[in-house]
């Protein structure tokens, strides 16, 4: 049977360079966001090239739930989809979640917020994608009576074979040097909205270096109330998260 790994993340978060190390692997297909399009499509939200996300992706959840619970692309071993938990709306049906392999990608919202803002002025709380990312934690823990997956992308950045070592352990897969370095450039796999996001992770060859993250200190004021209360919400899932030394 083939692994699908539901990789929930929130944006500006190595959430692409993460869908490289893994489409690097002859062993993987990737998807890359695709819920996008019904996200935009159901909320009526302006983002950066909306209507040609909205055209190139199924309008309607469960179109794209039965294109990521059939057949992997390619027959191959590993199916690695990348996710953005706040395109999952409420109505939106949740049962396909517990049928595939979940794991969560964390980054503190200072540094998430000071970078999102970058690409879009307004950004309220659900946006960045921790409000979601604890409820789908929760369910998904409930159901293993363990909790599943959890890496810091500082982590990842600091010691990517390490980490990827031991997200890979827990997925059930084995890890592969593959994952650590991949050619510059894009990729037919990224979606229509690359151009208006992924400049920096088109250049990129490899995880970069760790760098100094954003603080509180450092957001316009009227990000700090969302910086706050996505705080706590961000130390729930960070208690659990992976390190090197976590791998069996």
């Amino acid at each position: 049977m083939p692994v699908r790994i539901a990789m929930w993340s929130g944006p500006r978060n190595i959430s692409t360079a993460m869908l490289r190390a893994f489409e690097n692997r002859p062993d993987t297909a990737v998807s890359d966001e695709p819920f996008y399009g019904a996200y935009l499509l159901a909320t009526g939200l302006e983002h950066p090239m909306r209507d040609a996300v909205i055209a190139a992706q199924p309008g309607d959840w469960r179109d794209v739930v039965t294109g990521l619970t059939g057949p992997v692309p390619g027959g191959r071993a590993i199916w690695y989809q990348k996710h953005m938990t706040h395109h999952i709306l409420d109505g939106f049906g949740r049962d396909w979640i517990d049928d595939v392999t979940n794991a969560f990608l964390i980054r503190a919202p200072e540094a998430v917020l000071a970078s999102y803002v970058e690409k879009r002025a307004e950004v309220p709380l659900d946006d960045i994608g921790l409000t979601r990312q604890v409820e789908f934690f929760e369910r998904i823990a409930d159901r293993l009576g363990e909790a599943p997956p959890v890496i810091e992308s500082n982590d990842v950045l600091a010691d990517p074979r390490g980490t990827l070592n031991a997200l890979c352990a827990a997925c059930g897969i084995p890890f592969r040097e593959e994952m650590l370095a991949w050619p510059p450039g894009p990729r037919a796999s990224d979606g229509v909205w690359a151009p208006a996001w992924y400049d920096k992770v088109e250049q990129s060859t490899g995880f970069a270096a760790p760098r100094r993250e954003a603080t509180i200190e450092d957001l316009r004021d009227d990000l700090r109330p969302i910086a706050e209360a996505a705080r706590p919400l961000y130390e729930q899932l960070s208690r659990h998260r992976l390190t090197p030394e976590s791998r069996s």
